[in-house]
């Protein structure tokens, strides 16, 4: 089936923006630190989760469809621009709490800033299983959204977890 039944393309689509909105935030902040680049790459994703709608075939989770296209996206965005392989920790935009008091926020804000500038310092293949981990998929999905075996994800994700152990 392609999507709840009866749903229109248009609403298919508000609907996956409304759900995975804030991960593919995320996700494009690990492939791109400057805030209007970023805001490129996401409207590219956005586009190309538009396009490819009619396309799913429900051969994978709706998750996992998403996931795959906002990676690829993330991959030729970073082929186009060529970003070095590290970013200065003060580039990364700080996106405040509304639950947290400031001190808690800036605490958070930090780390999360020195996680993301570490991540970006990562190789590729560590930086790609790591975003899709923190955006919460699971070993399975990891393999299904870059076409590798589960064993394969769960060991580039352990080995890219000792890289950002040593990095932090």
């Amino acid at each position: 089936m392609n999507g709840r039944e009866g749903e229109d393309r248009d609403a298919r689509f508000a609907r996956i923006l409304g759900s995975f909105g804030p991960s593919l935030d995320r996700l494009a902040a690990a492939y791109e630190a400057e805030p209007a680049e970023r805001d490129d790459l996401l409207q590219d994703i956005s586009f190309a989760l538009w396009r490819a709608l009619p396309s799913f075939r429900g051969e994978c989770s709706e998750r996992t469809f998403v996931y795959r296209i906002a990676h690829n996206r993330g991959l030729t965005h970073r082929a186009r621009r060529r970003i070095r392989a590290t970013e200065p920790l003060e580039s990364a935009e700080v996106v405040p709490d509304p639950r947290a008091d400031p001190e808690q926020a800036l605490v958070r804000n930090l780390s999360r800033d020195r996680l993301l500038a570490a991540v970006r310092r990562l190789p590729e293949g560590a930086r790609q299983v790591v975003v899709l981990s923190l955006s919460g998929l699971a070993a399975s999905e990891i393999g299904d959204v870059l076409g590798i075996s589960e064993n394969n994800a769960a060991v580039r994700l352990s080995r890219a977890r000792r890289a950002l152990k040593d990095l932090l």
